[in-house]
């Protein structure tokens, strides 16, 4: 554009006339020195910069890269063959300017520092010049060559190999770098908050998992929830339904994240109010969690849940799994059962309704309830955990107690998988302890 100035007063790297631009951005700039470890201090310990990267070539030769503070090019420091042109390059001028928001602060801070000027900055505020043929001013006029355009203050400074650079600080370019600095802390508090609020959250969720757990004669019993996130959609809990009853739960929630955690919060608050209305009545309990889960959220909100009513007195497991993965119950004389579906998921449907399947444990019985976090976990080689992974383990744990079982479970799962976790691991491992 006519009169435009050759470098840009702010960042508009997301501008592009024509469409949605695309990630471009300038690696790194070749600086040959003849000592590269002597020139790494210079450019980190006098100049403040960061180091970028330090690698080794195929060849053998290393290259170390330079950036300043807050700036996104990079420096390459290359020490070249001394019989090599570029070996001749070291110590001329080089064409890299840097931008600061006060050239006369850094200058009186290097200087400091023991960094070597050639002159000391000089104002400059004067007349326009004539621009080029093309509307644009040369590079040449920011580099004190010529008057430049705008009010500024401009010095060059030196490296131990003596390449020099200069450094420069314009009225309008001052303006664009102060404002990219509010910009970016106004994304690091932004960030900062956000990180509390999730703090915060997940020491809510954490009071949500079951604090207490009711005693019982015949049944020990325990679970983990381990979440990929901060807070995460599955659910275990373990209710007292009274009269030695306990109410084992587990749900894995349509979503991750906050809105996960949200809807495993509904989900929670449902099934324990519920509980003091329909314990005796796992059907019209579960009825009245479906009609409260489909009413308060949005259309496709669901979960997947198991919920199992054990009668410690009588060592009977009644359960309704509404579409969730088969518990696995096994028993003994290491034979295995499957309890399977019973009824769709909660939450899509407003007519819904629910069958409840029964069985009885005896001493030694296991039973296993798990979220898809456990079987779905995946190695280096894109191998699952899956299912049998998961039974053969309960087998070599079934001896010790349930919260043993569930530590060992979770423990192989993250051996398996020690990379990055993508769902929440979440298990129940209740143990029968009474007659046979």
């Amino acid at each position: 554009m006519a009169g435009s100035p050759p470098f840009p007063l702010a960042d508009q790297s997301n501008l592009s006339p024509s469409g949605p631009s695309f990630y471009l951005r300038i690696h790194a700039v070749d600086i040959f020195v003849r000592d590269q470890e002597r020139s790494l201090r210079f450019y980190l310990d006098q100049l403040g910069f960061s180091l970028a990267f330090d690698v080794r070539l195929q060849s053998g030769q290393r290259w170390v890269g330079v950036a300043p503070p807050e700036g996104t090019a990079v420096l390459t420091l290359i020490a070249p063959d001394p019989d090599s042109d570029e070996y001749k390059l070291i110590g001329r001028p080089t064409d890299v300017v840097f931008v600061t928001e006060d050239a006369l602060a850094t200058y009186i801070e290097w200087r400091r520092r023991g960094v070597r000027f050639r002159h000391t900055p000089r104002l400059r505020r004067v007349k326009p010049q004539q621009p080029a043929p093309d509307g644009s001013a040369s590079a040449s006029v920011l580099l004190g060559k010529q008057t430049p355009i705008w009010g500024g203050v401009f010095t060059r400074f030196e490296d131990l190999d003596r390449n020099s650079f200069a450094l420069v600080s314009f009225d309008e370019m001052t303006q664009g770098v102060e404002a990219q600095r509010r910009v970016a802390m106004e994304k690091v508090e932004s960030e900062r908050r956000l990180a509390h609020e999730l703090e915060i959250a997940k020491q809510v969720q954490a009071r949500l998992f079951p604090q207490n757990l009711p005693p019982l004669r015949t049944l020990d019993y325990a679970g983990v929830c381990i979440q990929a996130r901060q807070v995460g959609g599955d659910y275990y809990d373990f209710l007292d339904l009274g009269r030695e009853r306990l109410g084992l739960v587990l749900g894995d929630i349509a979503g991750k994240g906050i809105a996960g955690a949200l809807l495993m919060a509904n989900l929670q608050a449902n099934l324990r109010s519920q509980c003091a209305i329909a314990w005796d009545e796992p059907q019209r309990l579960l009825r009245s969690v479906n009609q409260l889960f489909y009413d308060n959220t949005a259309d496709s909100a669901y979960a997947t849940l198991f919920f199992g009513e054990y009668d410690d007195q009588a060592q009977r497991l009644r359960y309704a799994n509404c579409g969730h993965l088969s518990a696995l119950l096994l028993r003994c004389d290491n034979t295995l059962v499957r309890l399977d579906s019973t009824c769709t998921v909660l939450g899509l449907f407003k007519e819904w309704d629910c069958l409840i399947g029964e069985c009885h444990l005896r001493c030694g019985d296991v039973l296993v309830l798990y979220t898809d976090g456990i079987t779905e976990s995946f190695n280096a080689a894109g191998e699952e955990f899956g299912e049998q992974r998961l039974i053969d383990g309960l087998r070599r744990h079934c001896a010790l107690p349930s919260r043993d079982s569930v530590a060992a479970i979770a423990r192989e799962v993250q051996q398996f998988s020690p990379g990055e976790q993508y769902d929440d691991v979440t298990l129940i491992v209740a143990k029968c302890t009474g007659r046979r």
